[in-house]
């Protein structure tokens, strides 16, 4: 990557040269000018403005039924956090351009591992969860491999291994315990870790805190990040310069699967259940969530503060309705017309900043 820092460096230092008589004075009108287009052009702003008119509408519509309350609020918050456990590897994902559409099938998998371990073969509860996770970075490892050696792209090879999972799953289950759906107990220090609550508050809130602020270091203050953003932008320009694109793209992969692995411990210890089928859901959500959140669907470009939010609207919207009285048939086309509409949203956002922001900005979609 020396090269790289080496033509930043050589673009920041590209500046309009300043005259004899020093600049120019903008006057207080432009600068809210730029700072106004800056603002226009920042990938989170979309999702930023749409959670806070959404929250508007819900709250108004749904005083009077309890959205307001501590357990409404807290009922789209754990919604959101346990999303966004998931949603924010997914985003480093697709802004190096990938997609995994295995994830659903690696939650249902990696919750039968737990519960047939646990309650079919008396496995303690720390061997179980560390088979799962072992299962989980097998996944992503195969799915990384799959996309880089074949040239396949991620969206065809990876619908594939979904099925794999999701057959191999069902079938091992039903083999094994004669059940696709088997009950788990756990207890102590693994369930105050996966399943506690505070109030209301279900300790996924501290999962997706801590996995955000990991995503936000690796993305600003290691070089993966720039990494990331060059190979989602151009992967041929990437390897030229020195980025091993393919153990990265790998990485990311197994990091994508490990944080579907630990969704599946959530919802497992937490609802006693697991559930060969479970988590086919996030097939769907996950994507739509990062996509209102401001990444494109090419790579590249977005950030992962704009996911934050883009869980936020899927949280507020799939309960909102319901404190709203309104019909829940409704949601699904609710937030696919939100995910339609980033995506014209973003494409637009992204020309903007193209077209008028800094050399060293665009890689990372900054205005």
């Amino acid at each position: 990557m020396s090269q790289v820092t080496e033509v930043r460096g050589s673009e920041a230092v590209q500046a309009s040269p300043a005259t004899d008589d020093g600049p120019a004075d903008p006057g207080p009108g432009s600068s809210l000018r730029v700072l106004a287009g800056r603002t226009i052009r920042h990938p989170t702003i979309g999702p930023v403005v749409a959670a806070a008119l959404l929250y508007g509408v819900f709250a108004w519509e749904g005083r009077q039924y309890g959205f307001l309350t501590e357990q409404g609020t807290a009922s789209w918050l754990n919604v959101s956090a346990e999303l966004a456990v998931l949603a924010m590897p997914y985003t480093l994902l697709m802004i190096a351009g990938e997609f995994d559409l295995s994830i659903g099938s690696t939650v249902g998998a990696t919750s039968m591992v737990l519960a047939i371990g646990v309650s079919h073969y008396h496995w303690s509860v720390g061997l179980a969860i560390a088979v799962s996770l072992i299962l989980g970075v097998v996944i992503g490892l195969c799915n990384g491999l799959l996309v880089v050696k074949t040239k396949l792209p991620s969206f065809v090879a990876t619908i594939g291994t979904n099925f794999v999972i999701a057959g191999a799953a069902l079938g091992l289950s039903r083999t094994l315990v004669n059940t696709s759906q088997m009950s788990v107990y756990v207890h102590g220090f693994a369930h105050s870790l996966f399943a506690g609550q505070w109030k209301s508050l279900d300790v996924a809130i501290v999962w997706a805190l801590v996995v955000t602020a990991l995503v936000g270091w690796l993305m600003i203050k290691t070089r993966y990040g720039n990494w990331i953003y060059a190979v989602g932008g151009n992967v041929e320009s990437a390897r030229r310069a020195g980025v091993p694109t393919d153990w990265l793209k790998v990485g990311l992969f197994v990091l994508t699967s490990l944080g579907a692995v630990v969704v599946a411990l959530i919802q497992t210890i937490e609802y006693n259940t697991g559930n060969a089928t479970a988590g086919q859901g996030f097939l769907f959500q996950t994507p739509i969530v990062v996509v209102v959140g401001g990444i494109l669907v090419s790579g590249g470009y977005g950030s992962p503060v704009g996911v934050i939010f883009g869980c936020i609207i899927y949280g507020i919207v799939s309960l909102g309705i319901f404190y709203a009285g309104w019909n829940t048939d409704w949601a699904a086309a609710f937030l696919g017309g939100l995910m339609v509409i980033a995506v014209i949203t973003n494409n637009y956002v992204r020309r903007l900043a193209l077209s008028s922001g800094r050399p060293t900005d665009r890689a990372r979609g900054k205005p």
